[in-house]
C-alpha cells in the first residue's frame, strides 16, 4: 500500500512542475505566436505561364542543369489549396521532382466564384486539364506528358487518361479515390445514398463551403482533430521547428477552398455513391470515359493508415484497366503523411522518382532478350505477379509484360536448352576463342571439391536474409515505460516498429512527424537503447 503522505507529496511536486513549465512555456509565446502568424508556405519559385478562368499552371524553375525528356503535370485536387505539396523545402514533393531533374507543372484550381456553379467535371477534365496539358506539350515539345494527380485530382487525372490516353505518357495517381465497392472507409459510409443528399447541400450554398468540409473531415477523427493535437502543441510549444510545422498544417487547414456545386454533385453521385468510374460506366459531357483506354504505365500510390482515401479504396483500380506496366506503392503512413512527413520524402518519393525516371527519357529502351517460339509459349499467360518489398514500411506490388522482367525460371523450356553462360556472363555478346574460353574456365574452378551435401553460401547474403527475417516481427512497445497503445501505433505509423529502430531514431525528427513531445520520445529511446 502506498504512502498517503507521499501520494500527497507527489501531487504537490507535480503541481509545482507544471507551474514551472507553464513559466517557461509563457517566455516563448510571444515568438510563437509572430512563428503562428508569419509562417512561410510554397516557397518554391515558380511562373505563371496559363490562366483560365480562376485557374493557374505554375511552372517551377529547374534544380538541375539537365532535366528529363518528359515533363510532369501535377493535377491537385479541388479541395484546400496546392501547396501542402511545397510545404516546406525539405518536405516539399515539388522539390524532390525538381532535385530529381523534373521539369514540373501543376494545377492550381483558385477558388470558384457564385457564377462557378455549374461547373461540372466535363469542364475541369475535357476543358481545364485538357488545356493545360496541351500547354506543357507545346512548351517541351513530346506528344505525350506524365501526369501526377493527388486525392481528387487523380480521381480526375484517371479520367483523363481514358479520354485522352494518347497524351498521357506515364500515370500516377497518389491516394485518389476510385473504387467505392465497400472499402472506401467513413467517407463512402458518410456519402452513401441512403444518408446524404449532395442535392440538399448545393440547393442550400450554391458552392459547397470550406467551412462545411472542414466540420465534415475533423469529425472523422475528433479527439485527434479537435484536443490532441492541441494538446501537443501545448507540450512542444519550446520547439520551434515543431512550432513551425505545426503552423504551416494550421494555416494549409484553415485555407480551405469552396467546391463548385455542380462538380461536387456528381463526384459525389457517380463516383462515390453508383461507382461509375470503377465499374467503366461513367460518362463526361456525353462522352463514355473508357478506362480500358489507360493502357500507359500505371503507378498508384497509396498510404497504409489514409482514413479519406484507404488503399482499397484505390488498388483495385489495377485489376481493371489493360495496362501492362502497374505498380503500388503502398507507405505506412497518412493520406497528409505522403505530402509532408520527411520519412515520407527519404523512402517514398525516391522510389516514385525512379519510376518516372525509367520511363521519362526519349532514348531506345535497352533490347529485350531473345527467346524462341517455345519459351515464347511458356511465358505466355503469365503476365502479371505481387513482390512484397519490405523497404523502409513500403510494399511494392508489380504486374508487367515486359522481358526484361521475366524469370528466367518461367522461359526455361523443355524443348530448349538455355546456355546460361551465355545470358548472365559479363561477357555475353562477345566472340571469344577457344584459348580464352579455356582459361576462364580453369579460373572458376572451385579450389577444393565440397563435400557431399555441402554448398557454397554467400554468407552476406544469409547474414542480410537473417536480418530482414528477424526484423520482420514488430516489437511491443508497450512494454516500455510510458508506451501505451495510442503512442506505440504513432510510432508504427512513423515507421518504426522495433527497439532498433527505435534506438537509433534522431529524436527531433520522430517527434515533428508523429507530434509526441521530444522529451518523452528522447526517454523512449534511453529505454530501447537499455534493452
Amino acid at each position: 500500500m502506498k504512502n498517503p503522505y507521499a501520494t500527497a507529496l507527489d501531487m504537490q511536486r507535480q503541481a509545482w512542475e507544471a507551474t514551472a513549465g507553464l513559466a517557461e512555456k509563457s517566455q516563448v509565446a510571444p515568438e510563437r505566436t509572430e512563428t503562428l502568424e508569419n509562417v512561410e508556405v510554397g516557397q518554391t519559385p515558380s511562373e505563371v505561364v496559363y490562366e483560365e478562368n480562376k485557374l493557374r499552371l505554375l511552372h517551377y524553375e529547374p534544380k538541375t542543369e539537365e532535366q528529363h525528356d518528359i515533363p510532369i503535370l501535377v493535377v491537385y485536387a479541388l479541395i484546400n489549396k496546392p501547396y501542402i505539396l511545397d510545404l516546406q523545402p525539405d518536405r516539399s514533393v515539388v522539390q524532390t521532382l525538381l532535385e530529381a531533374g523534373f521539369d514540373v507543372y501543376l494545377i492550381d484550381w483558385g477558388e470558384p466564384s457564385k457564377l462557378d456553379r455549374q461547373l461540372s467535371l466535363d469542364d475541369y477534365v475535357n476543358r481545364y486539364i485538357d488545356n493545360c496539358t496541351d500547354v506543357v506539350r507545346e512548351r517541351s515539345g513530346e506528344d505525350a506528358i506524365n501526369i501526377l494527380g493527388y486525392c481528387m485530382g487523380g480521381t480526375m487525372s484517371a479520367m483523363y487518361a481514358s479520354l485522352y490516353p494518347e497524351k498521357v505518357k506515364n500515370l500516377s495517381l497518389m491516394a485518389a479515390g476510385l473504387c467505392f465497392a465497400g472499402d472506401g472507409g467513413v467517407l463512402e459510409l458518410w456519402g452513401s445514398e441512403d444518408y446524404y443528399d449532395p442535392e440538399r447541400v448545393t440547393e442550400t450554398f450554391d458552392n459547397v463551403p470550406a467551412e462545411f468540409l472542414d466540420i465534415g473531415f475533423a469529425l472523422m477523427d475528433p479527439v485527434a482533430n479537435n484536443v490532441t493535437k492541441y494538446v501537443r502543441f501545448y507540450d512542444n510549444v519550446e520547439d520551434e521547428d515543431f512550432v513551425e510545422n505545426f503552423a504551416r498544417m494550421e494555416r494549409w487547414l484553415d485555407e480551405g477552398i469552396d467546391v463548385a456545386g455542380v462538380a461536387y454533385e456528381e463526384f459525389i453521385n457517380d463516383i462515390y455513391q453508383e461507382n461509375k468510374l470503377y465499374k467503366n460506366e461513367l460518362e463526361l459531357g456525353g462522352e463514355h470515359v473508357d478506362i480500358t483506354n489507360i493502357d500507359m504505365p500505371v503507378l498508384q500510390i497509396v498510404a497504409e493508415y489514409d482514413h479519406l482515401i484507404p488503399p482499397g479504396a484505390s488498388k483495385p483500380f489495377n485489376e481493371k484497366i489493360p495496362s501492362e506496366d502497374t505498380e503500388i506503392l503502398e507507405f505506412a503512413t497518412g493520406h497528409i503523411g505522403m505530402s509532408v512527413s520527411s520519412r515520407s520524402h527519404e523512402e517514398l518519393w525516391p522510389q516514385v522518382c525512379d519510376w518516372f525516371e525509367e520511363r521519362s527519357n526519349d532514348t531506345e529502351e535497352s533490347a529485350e532478350p531473345e527467346i524462341t517460339a517455345s519459351e515464347a509459349e511458356d511465358v505466355a499467360g503469365d503476365e502479371s505477379g505481387t513482390v512484397d518489398l519490405t523497404n523502409g514500411g513500403s510494399s511494392v506490388e508489380t504486374s508487367s509484360d515486359s522481358g526484361a522482367q521475366t524469370d528466367l525460371d518461367s522461359v526455361t523450356s523443355s524443348d530448349t536448352e538455355t546456355d546460361l553462360d551465355a545470358e548472365t556472363s559479363e561477357l555475353h555478346g562477345e566472340v571469344r576463342s577457344d584459348e580464352e574460353i579455356v582459361e576462364r574456365g580453369e579460373e572458376e574452378v572451385q579450389e577444393e571439391p565440397a563435400e557431399p551435401g555441402e554448398m557454397t553460401v554467400d554468407e552476406d547474403v544469409v547474414e542480410e536474409v537473417t536480418d530482414e527475417e528477424l526484423e520482420s516481427e514488430p516489437d511491443d512497445f508497450t512494454a516500455l515505460t510510458g508506451v501505451g497503445q495510442a503512442y506505440a501505433e504513432d510510432l508504427s505509423e512513423a515507421g518504426i516498429d522495433t527497439f532498433d529502430q527505435l534506438a537509433e531514431a534522431d529524436v527531433a525528427d520522430l517527434a515533428a512527424e508523429t507530434g509526441i513531445a521530444p522529451s518523452r520520445i528522447e526517454d523512449w529511446v534511453e529505454q530501447a537503447q537499455e534493452r
